[in-house]
């Protein structure tokens, strides 16, 4: 096998393949091997015809849509070690010759990995972060650990209010006729949560449990459902339970409960530790996208769109999965949203950019700052990992193959490239409107 490399603009490439006839010749067998079971030769029985006997019946390149792609599944991924070159796309292939007894050549029009030209990394300047943590967020946060050791208590000496939590069963009908959906017992509903259309939730205030009762709405003309859009329908309701939260108090107590702490100051004081904690960590965050952003802005390279649209692909393949463990498929995500593949990889496409673009400047900067990854610093992530995943350290290393103590080495000195754009950055004082998160990602597809 030869391979020859013709290079093009923006980094894209066309590599000229020819492999000896003979592969080409095995590769026919295997295919007339593979397919002669399903080919009917008058005289034979199925599967004992002979290769030339089915080609002459049916044509002399029978076979050769088969015998070329296992061609290419056995020679592409060699000829592209063969090239030198650090492919970034898939390959469009395109067949120039193919017939038995001669060199198959074909040729692959491929995206080459850019070079990178950098700029000023060291001493970018980003905006200064002040971090401070008012009352206001540790009471929020007290708040929030309230809510979460509440317990639900019956009520059933008053009508329903606003907030309260009920059982409910409700029967629709739009002119008599009852209408899919519309029905449901013991239904569980925060009263004003809006989990209903609107006005339904407001005239359940002021009924009482076991009482029944109308609710006269109609449908809003955007309802989820045509049929329904714009439709007065009337609920027959009734509310089977009223439940109320109730919330523990703000004391030592409470402190003991929640906390290895005896008093409410210890334990405030330990929740005020933990949100400046996070906003450090936001905070360096935030230094280090915003480095990162300036050396990218300060750095030269020609990305080219092959490059893009593969990297957009694999974000989309990573989003249907995301997707697909919340129970919904890509068919049924582009049917709620109107969207198709091609609409979502444009949509994508500028966050792809971003992410190869830092990639490739990250890269550059362990090169030229000859960054590696040290004993002690692979050790630190391993007891990350390891704590993650509630293994022993020693465990996790000797699960871990050769192939991913590299790919993990390299992630690593990736970050520490980042930490190093963003331990030489320069804080300064800028406008608010100057201050921005230049690492947010454009907009994808949200999350259902």
């Amino acid at each position: 096998m030869s391979v020859t490399v013709e290079k093009k603009e923006h980094n894209m490439a066309v590599l000229t393949v020819t492999v000896e006839a003979e592969e080409l010749t095995k590769a026919l067998n295997d295919a007339w091997k593979k397919e002669r079971n399903r080919i009917n030769v008058p005289g034979f029985r199925k599967g004992k015809a002979p290769r030339k006997m089915i080609e002459k019946l049916y044509g002399k390149g029978v076979f050769f849509e088969d015998a070329a792609n296992l061609v290419l599944q056995r020679t592409y991924d060699k000829a592209v070690e063969e090239s030198g070159e650090v492919v970034v796309s898939r390959p469009t292939i395109d067949i120039t010759q193919i017939e038995e007894g001669k060199p198959f050549i074909y040729t692959a029009e491929v995206a080459l990995k850019p070079e990178v030209v950098l700029g000023q990394y060291k001493g970018v300047e980003v905006s200064k972060t002040e971090v401070t943590v008012t009352e206001e967020e540790v009471s929020k946060e007290l708040d929030q650990e309230r809510e979460q050791n509440s317990r639900m208590i019956d009520v059933d000496d008053r009508p329903v209010q606003k907030d309260d939590h009920i059982k409910l069963d409700f029967d629709g009908s739009i002119d008599g006729v009852e209408f899919e959906g519309g029905k449901a017992e013991n239904y569980e509903l925060t009263v004003g949560s809006g989990s209903f259309i609107p006005g339904f939730e407001d005239q359940i205030i002021g009924h009482k449990i076991d009482e029944e009762f109308e609710v006269n709405v109609t449908f809003p003309e955007d309802y989820q459902a045509e049929n329904l859009r714009g439709k007065a329908a009337v609920f027959k309701c009734k509310v089977n339970a009223i439940q109320v939260k109730e919330l523990p108090e703000l004391n030592d107590d409470f402190a003991q409960d929640v906390s290895e702490f005896d008093t409410l100051d210890e334990y405030k004081k330990s929740v005020e530790q933990k949100i400046r904690e996070r906003k450090e960590n936001e905070a360096k965050n935030k230094k280090k996208n915003e480095a990162l952003a300036e050396a990218v802005k300060n750095s030269q390279m020609d990305i080219p769109e092959a490059m893009i649209e593969e990297q957009a692909r694999r974000m989309l393949d990573e989003f249907a999965q995301r997707i697909s463990q919340q129970g919904l498929s890509m068919q049924q995500y582009m049917q709620f949203t109107g969207m198709d593949q091609q609409k979502m990889l444009d949509q994508m496409k500028p966050e792809a950019t971003r992410r190869i673009q830092n990639s490739l400047v990250l890269e550059a900067v362990v090169k030229a700052e000859n960054i590696q990854c040290t004993d002690e610093r692979f050790d630190e992530e391993i007891e990350k990992l390891a704590k993650a995943y509630n293994m022993e350290k020693s465990k996790l290393t000797e699960l871990m193959g050769e192939e991913s103590v590299k790919a993990m080495k390299e992630e690593i000195t990736t970050e520490m490239a980042a930490e190093f754009i963003a331990d030489n950055a320069v804080e300064v004082e800028k406008p608010a409107e100057e201050e921005k998160n230049d690492d947010a990602p454009e907009e994808q597809p949200a999350d259902l």
